[in-house]
């Protein structure tokens, strides 16, 4: 009989496009001694060159110990992988690993393996979404984002980015196309933090610092994983994104790119009702869901003003709302962070401001009764 254990791990999920240096990262993290206890699952067909540590397999699923790193090559379902992960490690058959990270195929939509971690009932109380990574070529980065709509995709729904090759960007042209490569890149999530790999202040930990469940301390780390600060422009900015108020007309929008993908946020002064903020979620979820890449932030709920929510949510899918002990900062507005594929920030600013008025029309009339 299985032994019951408690234990939530976090995972995270290591995407980009083909040939964007994913198997390299990976290899030296799991070189690295910190990170002993770290479990892989790739998802790739074929042989995966990670210098030995991934074990290249054919054939029926497997699971390989070397130096201490528990390695697996996997065809077929992410979820049927997970779960015999965990009952081998609940067996004692394999490492107790305390990290999950799990490689994507360059070409996949990450949305998927986001929706199974975060809706899947076996999964639930075993494992947990902790982030995700996204490796993009620093030389070809560009042109595969032109190219490519997994690869806008797969950078809008990262929590870190990591520009990989960047020493193989020498002379001034290519330094430069790197330059309008990690601004493209900062528009299109500019909640991402941009690393790069072959700096020499890079530290494979801040890879792992995205996760919205920390197994040691059990608290948010709110702070880091919300930035919703890197949305907020001047006023008087030229170059701010429309929806601001000055006197400039633009056409050019910074937060807008190829596949139709924008990052905005929206900011609300006053405390929402819990029934006003679920309707109007709800409502967009049902209506334009598929386009809600990433959606994350931190809300003043009326009833409890002193304790806010966060929010985490991909597509349809959305965590339960977890309440915080208190707020991270002395700013205790409501902050969401949108990533979307051609939803306006005016259409959902619009939604949330309607439902918001109609909610305290409802209570002013309940009052007067």
């Amino acid at each position: 009989m299985e032994e019951f254990d408690v234990t939530i791990i976090p995972v995270t999920l290591l995407t980009g496009f083909l040939g964007s240096g994913k198997s390299t990262l990976l290899t030296q993290v799991l070189r690295d001694p910190r990170f002993h206890d770290t479990a892989v699952v790739v998802n790739e067909f074929g042989d995966v060159g990670l210098d030995g540590f991934l074990v290249q397999h054919s054939g029926e699923q497997l699971v390989e110990m070397t130096t201490g790193c528990l390695c697996c090559m996997i065809r077929g379902d992410i979820r049927k992988t997970l779960m015999d992960l965990h009952r081998r490690r609940a067996a004692g058959a394999v490492s107790p690993f305390t990290r999950l990270v799990v490689e994507t195929t360059g070409l996949a939509d990450p949305a998927p393996v986001i929706h199974t971690l975060m809706t899947d009932p076996g999964l639930a109380g075993r494992y947990m979404l902790g982030g995700v990574i996204t490796c993009v070529d620093a030389v070809n980065g560009g042109t595969t984002l032109a190219q490519h709509d997994e690869s806008v995709k797969q950078a809008a729904v990262a929590d870190r980015i990591v520009l990989t090759k960047t020493d193989l960007a020498q002379d001034p042209a290519t330094r430069t196309d790197l330059a309008r490569l990690s601004a493209r890149l900062a528009e299109l999530n500019p909640a991402a933090p941009l690393l790069e790999r072959n700096a020499s202040t890079f530290d494979p930990r801040n890879l792992f610092d995205t996760s919205l469940f920390d197994p040691t301390t059990k608290t948010f780390d709110v702070q880091k994983w919300l930035n919703a600060e890197a949305f907020e422009a001047d006023p008087h900015d030229p170059h701010a994104p429309d929806g601001y108020s000055h006197d400039h007309n633009h056409a050019h929008d910074v937060n807008r790119h190829g596949a139709d993908v924008r990052a905005f946020s929206l900011v609300l002064d006053d405390p929402i009702s819990t029934a006003v903020f679920r309707f109007a979620l709800d409502v967009l979820i049902a209506n334009r869901g598929a386009d809600l890449l990433r959606v994350k932030g931190i809300v003043n709920i009326a009833e409890t003003p002193d304790t806010p929510f966060v929010i985490h949510g991909v597509q349809h899918i959305f965590h339960d709302p977890v309440r915080l002990d208190a707020w991270p900062t002395a700013d205790r507005r409501t902050k969401l962070v949108f990533i979307t594929r051609g939803v306006s920030e005016q259409t959902v600013a619009a939604l949330f401001q309607a439902w918001q008025v109609e909610g305290d029309n409802t209570r002013a009339t309940a009052t007067q009764r």
